[in-house]
């Protein structure tokens, strides 16, 4: 073999494998999924911690600044023709998170993504009926969707630092609330009512223009969880009971994969999506710092995942993207109160033709990404790249 051939094979090979590397590191989304989500361009975060604004607690009888160390983890919903964010934000009152109080704050925009901020918090512990259940810890992770006939749901983490309880509330403004306590207080005679529970997410479909709660045989549906993925049913949206399995406890439908990027969490996101395909749940996957993780993903990074379920039946798992589809990649998605990156996904609304999606940038800020169905983007890429 002459020299100029064996130059020839050599550029072949090179070539080749170049471009089955570039085929492995491209994100593709399969035709269920949503997506790509753009971050507009000099925008975010949309929402940062406001060191001036004050409350007068009712739980400490103080004047305190609610919003001054962070903004994050957003619920979103269209109200009047303008998108209301909900955020969680902590003062000042402990040394990390877990041990400051959180309120919810309330933003409101006519375009998405320039928005105008109440100066107190809208949903608060409060000398009320669920005092023992959200104080001091407070209320933390709200996802907020509507029904039909515009009532608001929110369904929330009741923090009182001893146990996290999902707790329900509703609203016909988003501003004024009704709180009706731990959703799991009455199913299967209080069995479930002291456990930790946190992040459920409602399920919605698109009816006409509007983003609504919806049905499945017959029942309200939500998933739920941190470490797994559960469910649970309900006929009046308030008092939900979970899925068991034969054995009487909690019904699996997904959990943690070694060698992915949800590796050591998945924990439910915005509220799901009823399509032709099937039903989609946006979840947050949290990856493995150690051998059990994706090594092209930041140890303890959380990212964002879908899977896709039967719309016939709620609980079956078809399928899952194998990359999330957003990825801490700005400065502000990496630096923050948690440090290895969180972009945290829990509030999407269908607004003006778009999906904007809203979420917690390293448990600090608030950011938003859009999809614009007719004009789709790429998903986040898989490899690292500097913005």
């Amino acid at each position: 073999m002459n020299k100029q051939l064996r130059q020839l094979i050599t550029l072949f090979v090179l070539v080749f494998y170049a471009q089955i590397t570039a085929a492995q590191d491209k994100n593709i989304l399969p035709d269920w999924a949503f997506g790509g989500f753009v971050r507009p361009a000099g925008i975010n975060p949309i929402i940062s911690p406001d060191v001036d604004a004050t409350f007068l607690d009712p739980m400490s009888r103080s004047t305190i600044h609610w919003e001054a160390n962070d903004t994050f983890n957003p619920a979103a919903a269209v109200n009047n023709g303008r998108i209301v964010v909900l955020y969680r934000s902590e003062d000042k009152s402990g040394v990390n998170i877990g041990t400051r109080t959180s309120r919810l704050g309330y933003a409101s925009s006519t375009d998405g993504r320039h928005f105008t901020r109440k100066t107190e918090p809208v949903f608060y512990p409060a000398d009320d009926s669920q005092k023992e259940y959200e104080w001091p810890g407070g209320c933390e992770d709200p996802r907020v969707a509507v029904t039909e006939d515009g009532n608001y749901v929110v369904l929330y983490t009741q923090w009182n630092r001893k146990v996290p309880r999902l707790g329900v509330a509703t609203s016909k403004d988003l501003i004024h609330w009704d709180k009706h306590g731990p959703i799991f207080k009455t199913a299967y005679d209080g069995k479930f009512f002291n456990i930790a529970s946190k992040s459920a997410s409602i399920l919605t479909q698109l009816k006409g223009d509007k983003q609504v709660i919806a049905k499945v045989n017959g029942k309200y549906f939500i998933y739920w969880g941190e470490q797994h993925v559960y469910a649970a049913t309900s006929t009046n949206l308030v008092d939900w009971s979970p899925l068991i399995d034969d054995k009487g406890d909690l019904l699996i439908l997904a959990s943690p994969r070694q060698g992915f990027f949800d590796s050591d969490l998945t924990e439910c996101g915005p509220p799901a999506i009823l399509t032709k395909k099937g039903i989609v749940l946006f979840y947050n996957g949290k990856n493995h710092p150690g051998n059990g993780g994706d090594k092209r993903f930041n140890g303890n990074s959380y990212c964002a995942g879908q899977m896709l379920f039967d719309k016939a039946d709620p609980t079956k798992l078809l399928a899952r993207l194998d990359v999330p589809f957003l990825r801490p990649m700005d400065p502000f998605e990496k630096s923050g109160q948690y440090v290895n990156g969180t972009v945290f996904i829990e509030g999407m609304a269908w607004f003006k033709h778009k999906w904007y999606l809203y979420y917690g940038c390293a448990d600090s800020r608030v950011g938003v990404a859009v999809y614009d169905p007719m004009h789709p983007a790429a998903p986040d890429p898989i490899t690292n790249e500097v913005r």
